[in-house]
This record gives structure tokens, sequence and C-alpha cells, in this order.
């Protein structure tokens, strides 16, 4: 498989994977940054219950955003990987394009929605 194979404007598939691992590792470290600076106000069992599940939803929600990259990476290797003839029939599935789209929707309502729900 070509790595370098132009998948839409200038981006390449490398790109594409690059892009996750950077995002992920990126997420790693607001993550940690984010649970050093609330530690100092978890004081009792009171104010862990109202921090941690704040923790668990960004913890989740970029969990979910990473498998939908990966999810991505997947369809555009498919796409990338087959022949020129069997290119030009690439379709998705209508079970992988109903996947797809309840996905996107699912991390959009997480993105656009309240933190605790």
């Amino acid at each position: 498989m070509n790595f370098d194979q132009v998948m839409w404007g200038s981006k390449k598939f490398s790109d594409l994977l690059k892009d996750i691992y950077v995002n992920s590792k990126d997420k790693e470290k607001q993550i940690r940054d984010l649970i050093e600076t609330l530690k100092p106000f978890v004081t009792d069992d009171r104010t862990a219950l109202t921090i941690v599940p704040l923790i668990a939803e960004q913890l989740n929600i970029s969990v979910k955003n990473d498998e939908q990259l990966v999810k991505l990476a997947g369809i555009v290797q498919r796409a990338l990987s087959s022949n020129s003839d069997e290119a030009a029939s690439f379709i998705l599935s209508e079970a992988e394009k109903e996947q797809l789209f309840s996905a996107v929707k699912e991390v959009g309502d997480n993105i656009n929605g309240p933190i605790n729900k």
C-alpha cells in the first residue's frame, strides 16, 4: 500500500495516520493536565463526586473521537488498497454508511451537548 497516495486536496494517507497519532498524544497530555489542575480541588468525597465524572466524560469523548478517526483510516485504507478497477466500484455497504453516520452524529452530540448529562 502506498502511504503517500493523496486522498483529497493535498492530504495523504500518511498525513491522516500522523494526525490520528498526534491527536491521541495531544489529548492524552490535555487530560493529564486537566487531572493535575483539578486534583487540588478534590478535598473530600463530595468534591470528588462532582469532579471525577467531568474527567470521565472527557476521557469518554476522547476515546470515541479516536475510534472514529481509526474507522475513517480503515475505510480510506480499503479504498486505497483496492486496484483501479475496484476503486471505481468502491462503495460502502448500507450498514457501514449507517454505522459511520451514527458514529459521527454521536461524536457531534457529545461535542455540542452539555458536559454532564
